[in-house]
């Protein structure tokens, strides 16, 4: 069954619907960069809370900003909208069944198609919140020096061109101009990607082209516009032909583009917005004045445990994020991460029993339900590891603490970009800088001064430091010439 308004009445049983008549709604959230952790996240939580009749007025609107993100516009349109959401494990999200419709996502625009139609609507003095999720890479941040990148051949094209915007800090900030220009109140602009303060770096972006475009409307947004930060978390792996196939099977539902996730569901979010906001505390966000000790307890624990398995797990032929963790040498070895080199690092986190966070991230990363790609842990390691490993290192470094877990993160992320597995099996580099990496470690005798020479990976402390150089080489050496397994067992004590 074709999954769509008119077929809504047909569904149920097994399947949560809609509780409330899409007439009822006004769409007063604009949202950036749909996909499917935004689905499984912001969306699925403003749809509980529509499901209890509140909220009635924050409906989303989505906006694409890339070609790709015409194909999910597309089949999202062709079904009104509408998509599946599926968990995929035995513990409860949110409240409600494991399998639901979420209308809550009530139309969406394509920047290419009509930047002034994107404009227009975010400039509508109704959308009161503009949310984001456009990567870490998309808020244009030089990772090496932390400022914003002018140089950008689409940040150049705005600055040339405001009339016709193609990125979104260009768009954002003619539709500020509108609102300014017509007395419209500003919007508050919240990130829910995951990087650290992500609404400090929103911030820092906007201001910047802003300034660089109209001095007297960046003063405006610096006054007016809000940015809080916040902690997202829930995993939620590609959707794919054999998920939909799963679920029309067994619900009956033809579904174009469902969500399939883990039933475990986070959002910790600083209460800054300047218009007004749902209730999403009445759902499950829980608010704050300081989301940092939650941001870096995510980060510096299931993002940097993420990396610290995924490169071991793929190098030793695994594929699955589960599979690795069954393995017993890598579960210890995350585990001891976690417990011996991370959570020194943190302060205390109010409401948070570590012990019971990292025991819950364990079994996340075994879920074996939900079929979590090692290939999508593994994208973007450039990226990745400033935010996510190196500032772990940085204080391990400082504190004069052992290295060798550590620099275990590194080296083996080094042997993957080789693209060989232990097994023989060659697979592709998922990096917008693939190129640049793997020409990093074609000369075994230079890997060491070429990988954590990268100032703008590794920053200046990391190569600096005799100790962690010494413990990357012997720690690639030994991946290099033993294996993962070998490696990890010297290294555990076995």
């Amino acid at each position: 069954m074709k999954l769509n308004r008119q077929h809504l009445p047909l569904l149920g049983g097994a399947i949560a619907l809609p509780a409330y008549s899409p007439e009822a709604t006004r769409q007063g959230i604009a949202h950036i960069g749909v996909g499917g952790f935004h689905r499984a996240h912001q969306a699925v939580y403003t749809e509980a809370l529509m499901n209890q009749g509140e909220a009635l007025d924050w409906s989303i609107c989505g906006i694409g900003l890339r070609e790709g993100d015409r194909a999910m516009r597309d089949a999202l349109a062709a079904q009104d909208y509408l998509y599946t959401l599926v968990e995929l494990g035995d513990r409860p999200g949110l409240p409600g069944l494991p399998v639901r419709v979420v209308g809550a996502i009530s139309g969406m625009l394509l920047a290419e198609d009509s930047p002034e139609a994107v404009i227009a609507k975010l400039a509508d003095p109704a959308i009161r919140i503009v949310s984001l999720t456009i990567t870490e890479g998309g808020y244009c941040i030089d990772d090496g020096t932390g400022e914003f990148r002018a140089d950008l051949p689409q940040i150049q094209h705005d600055l040339a061109h405001p009339e016709a915007p193609r990125s979104v800090f260009g768009l954002l900030c003619a539709a500020l101009a509108r609102r300014r220009a017509a007395g419209t109140p500003a919007f508050t602009l919240m990130s829910c990607d995951n990087l650290p303060h992500n609404g400090a770096v929103t911030r820092k972006a906007l201001l910047a082209f802003a300034r660089l475009a109209d001095a007297g409307l960046a003063e405006w947004i610096d006054r007016h516009v809000s940015f809080p930060n916040a902690m997202v978390d829930r995993i939620t792996p590609m959707t794919s032909a054999a998920h939909r196939q799963q679920l029309a099977a067994e619900h009956g539902i033809d579904d174009a583009w469902p969500v399939v996730c883990e039933p475990f569901v986070q959002w910790v979010l600083e209460d800054r917005f300047v218009a007004g906001r749902p209730a999403w505390e009445k759902v499950g966000v829980q608010f704050t004045d300081d989301v940092a000790p939650y941001e870096e307890m995510k980060i510096k624990l299931l993002n940097g445990s993420h990396l610290a398995l995924t490169y071991l797990g793929f190098l030793k032929g695994y594929r699955y994020v589960h599979e690795t963790l069954n393995d017993p040498l890598l579960r210890r070895y995350v585990r001891a991460f976690m417990d011996l080199d991370v959570t020194p690092q943190l302060a205390a986190v109010p409401g948070i029993d570590l012990e019971g966070y990292k025991d819950t991230l364990i079994e996340r990363f075994s879920n074996q339900a939900i079929a979590d790609q090692l290939e999508r842990v593994c994208s973007d390691g450039s990226s990745k590891f400033p935010k996510f490993i190196v500032p772990t290192l940085n204080r391990l470094i400082d504190d004069g603490r052992p290295l060798e877990r550590a620099a275990l993160v590194v080296a083996a992320w080094a042997l993957y970009l080789k693209g060989v597995d232990e097994t023989g099996s060659t697979y592709r580099i998922p990096d917008p800088r693939a190129e640049f990496c793997q020409a990093l470690v074609v000369d075994d005798d230079k890997v060491r001064e070429r990988v954590l020479g990268v100032e703008v990976i590794f920053g200046n402390a990391i190569p600096q430091s005799a100790a962690f150089v010494s413990a990357f080489e012997l720690c690639y050496d030994s991946l290099r010439k033993l294996g993962v397994t070998r490696t990890l067992q010297t290294l555990l004590g076995d």
